[in-house]
């Protein structure tokens, strides 16, 4: 009997192309000069090719954040302890931090998931505990995880996309929590895309040059471990990886069968993308990047995956802050769609296109 995550990967199917090709037509024909509008005609025709959706609407927003901690940060990679994490849990559940701060001037809901953080958690509201184990292992000295647990955290990361469809979900942004976990994203970066380690790894939460080039060290001694073992995505999420990245990558798989649009934020979110890209190329087909981190090692990632980001606001948070910064330019995006007149309707001359385009 096939697995879950098996049955997603085959169920993923191409966007058609005539839904672009029709949503462009309806673009080109209102009171603007035709491609005037940019990306945000893009994200438009993007979003009517993904839902199938005409006219496009959006119903709810929500933002899941998969929290994990992570063995590695024994090594001393981090500005901050391992505790942060789940203090930053709890943060979340009161609303007070930076993600639920944009959230809430977007609209849309925030879903905390535990699938790896290194504490026990009393029951909270808010709090949805799927939690894996508690916390990866050392990378540099052993997996991880083991392969079922990658297996877990990415079926969780489905079941996630699918409650978002049955609750009528109709714009997703993915988010993180995990103290150490540009290091393990690093990693995946560098194994994924085959780019050295040196031009993947960032400074994180905001360590000196010296914790950096030990940060490269550790990531380095990891890769060498593990690399000559593993030649797949399922094993390199297992070796060097994160829970939270499990998650987030299979919640890609999940919004891409569920035709569900998916805002894919910093170098977590991003490293979920290559391993959820590696399981089944067809996702980048519904995966919206949302921002270009100041971490080089996303910046990489975006380039392998052939995305170009909507924002560049020197981000380097994680949470989904920049998903959820993105989701105002989708809706941006609809509002040009929707509600802009056709040149017909406003009695506006259409371009003529033997004299070229014109102009406003």
């Amino acid at each position: 009997m096939p697995t879950l995550l098996e049955t997603t990967v085959a169920q993923i199917q191409p966007l058609a192309p005539h839904l672009a090709v029709q949503a462009q037509q309806h673009l080109d024909h209102l009171t603007k000069p035709p491609g005037s509008l940019g990306r945000l005609e893009e994200l438009a025709r993007r979003y009517v090719a993904i839902t199938g959706m005409v006219p496009p609407r959006i119903a709810r927003k929500a933002v899941i954040v998969f929290a994990a901690d992570h063995g590695v940060t024994a090594e001393g990679v981090s500005a901050y302890p391992q505790e942060v994490t789940a203090q930053m849990v709890h943060n979340f559940l009161r609303g007070g931090a930076a993600i639920n701060a944009l959230a809430r001037q977007a609209g849309a809901e925030v879903h905390v998931v535990d699938v790896g953080v290194a504490v026990e958690f009393p029951p909270l509201p808010g709090l949805l505990v799927r939690k894996v184990r508690l916390g990866t292992a050392n990378m540099t000295r052993e997996p991880a995880m083991s392969r079922v647990e990658a297996q877990q955290c990415l079926e969780i990361g489905i079941e996630m996309a699918d409650q978002c469809a049955h609750d009528g979900i109709s714009l997703v942004a993915t988010g993180d929590m995990g103290i150490g976990n540009t290091t393990a994203s690093s990693a995946l970066v560098a194994l994924f895309t085959g780019t050295s380690v040196e031009e993947v790894t960032g400074y994180g939460t905001g360590i000196d040059q010296t914790t950096w080039q030990h940060k490269v060290d550790v990531i380095k001694r990891a890769v060498q471990l593990h690399a000559p073992y593993v030649d797949e995505p399922l094993g390199w999420l297992a070796a060097v990886g994160g829970l939270e990245i499990g998650g987030i990558a299979g919640l890609i798989l999940g919004c891409a069968r569920h035709r569900l649009p998916v805002l894919v934020d910093g170098l977590i979110a991003t490293a979920g993308a290559l391993v959820a890209a590696a399981l089944q190329p067809l996702v980048k087909e519904y995966m919206i990047a949302a921002h270009a981190s100041v971490e080089v090692g996303q910046q990489v990632a975006w380039r392998f995956l052939g995305q170009v980001p909507l924002l560049d606001l020197h981000l380097r948070l994680g949470e989904g802050t920049g998903a959820v910064l993105a989701m105002h330019l989708v809706e941006a995006a609809l509002r040009v769609y929707n509600d802009m007149a056709t040149f017909d309707e406003a009695g506006v001359s259409e371009h003529e296109p033997e004299h070229g385009r014109s102009q406003h």
